[in-house]
This record gives structure tokens, C-alpha cells and sequence, in this order.
């Protein structure tokens, strides 16, 4: 009998969905308001993406802390566990957050602007972790909407000039650097302008249940 794949932890990273701090760039299209109802959907769906991927436990990374209602109401769905996001930019706060997941086995960290990703996309970069220290999902910005470790690798998220369109390429010189073994897996897009929300609405994903 084969042995069972290794659980690989899915943690989900979200803002509370508090309007006019979120998905800021739609504001000018779409109003505050329902800006930060679209932010709520994305990441409902985020985190039934990593539910339906079914590839081990997931956690809900909230900022700036687990206190908002939104947050309690996505793990009376999901059943996701809640944390705090700790630390200042992004990186930072991955960094703090994967330092607590790695100590419970390997993890994949995803934003929640991402509905293009799908549960498959999960498990591949879950299966890619047995072989790999890394899997990263490029995002057609420059940037990623997935990064997973099997292990701790240094400096990875330090000096990335987050939301620009070099942190793929920066990334890419982070894991050279720590000698790490790593698999790229395939470009996806996020929503976060203007033409990324109508690219949303042609495509139907919000009307599709993940998978």
C-alpha cells in the first residue's frame, strides 16, 4: 500500500474587509463600499479553494488582527483557524507567519485576491513541496499569488520592493542565493485594478464554485 501524502498547511493572508482600506484602486470604479464587499468575496473563495484542495488544515491570517466579525464568520464557514498577521510590510509578516507554520511541516501561503487560482493549483504546489524547499506561483504583474516551503529559506522575503514588478524577479534571486531547490508552476492573475475586476466579471469565476 502506498504511503499517504504528508498534510501541507494552506494559510490564507487577509485584510478585514473595512471600506476604503481595501482594494483601494476599485474604489474609484466600483465605490468604497462595494470595493470592500468584493474584497469579502475574494476571500470567501480563497479560503473554499483551499478547503475544497483538501491537501491539510487551514488557517486564516488576518490583519490588522482576528477581531473583526468578518473574520469570526469565515471560520464559522470554513472552519479555518484564525491568526494575527505580526510584523510590518508583507514580507515581514510572511516571514513571521511560515516561521510558525514550518514548525508544524511543510505550508503554502496565498493571498486572497486570487480567484483564478484553483484547488489543483493547491495541490500541485502541496505535491511539489516533496521534493522541493519551494513552489512559487508567478502572477501576471511581476509578482506571486502563491508561495509554499518545505523549509526555512533565508532572506527570502527580505529587500523585495513588494507591489512592484520585480518581486518575482527578486524572488527568484532570494532562493539562488540560499541555494534553495525551487518549482515555478503556472502564471495566474489577481484583481486589483480597474481592468483586472472587468477581466473578473467576463470570466464568471465569482459565479463558479471553487475547484
Amino acid at each position: 500500500m502506498a504511503a499517504r501524502p504528508s498534510a501541507v498547511q494552506v494559510a490564507v493572508f487577509a485584510k478585514a474587509p473595512v471600506a476604503g482600506e481595501v482594494k483601494t484602486r476599485l474604489v474609484p470604479l466600483l465605490g468604497e463600499a462595494a470595493a470592500a464587499e468584493l474584497h469579502a468575496t475574494l476571500v470567501r473563495r480563497a479560503l473554499a479553494t483551499a478547503r475544497e484542495a483538501g491537501v491539510g488544515p487551514v488557517s486564516l491570517w488576518c490583519a490588522p488582527d482576528t477581531g473583526h466579525p468578518f473574520f469570526a464568520a469565515c471560520a464559522a464557514e470554513s472552519g479555518a483557524v484564525l491568526q494575527e498577521q505580526r510584523g510590518g510590510h508583507l514580507g515581514e509578516r510572511m516571514a513571521r507567519a511560515f516561521e510558525r507554520l514550518l514548525a508544524n511541516g511543510p505550508a503554502i501561503l496565498v493571498g486572497s485576491d486570487c480567484p483564478s487560482l484553483g484547488a489543483a493549483d493547491l495541490r500541485a504546489a502541496a505535491s511539489s513541496l516533496a521534493t522541493h524547499d519551494a513552489v512559487v506561483q508567478p502572477a501576471e504583474d511581476g509578482g506571486y499569488v502563491l508561495v509554499g516551503l518545505s523549509r526555512a529559506v533565508p532572506g527570502l522575503f527580505e529587500r523585495i520592493r513588494w507591489g512592484e514588478a520585480s518581486v518575482m524577479v527578486d524572488t527568484r534571486m532570494r532562493l539562488r542565493t540560499a541555494g534553495a531547490r525551487w518549482r515555478e508552476m503556472p502564471l495566474r492573475w489577481d484583481v486589483d485594478r480597474p481592468e483586472d475586476y472587468r477581466r473578473l466579471v467576463v470570466s464568471g469565476l465569482l459565479a463558479e464554485r471553487p475547484a
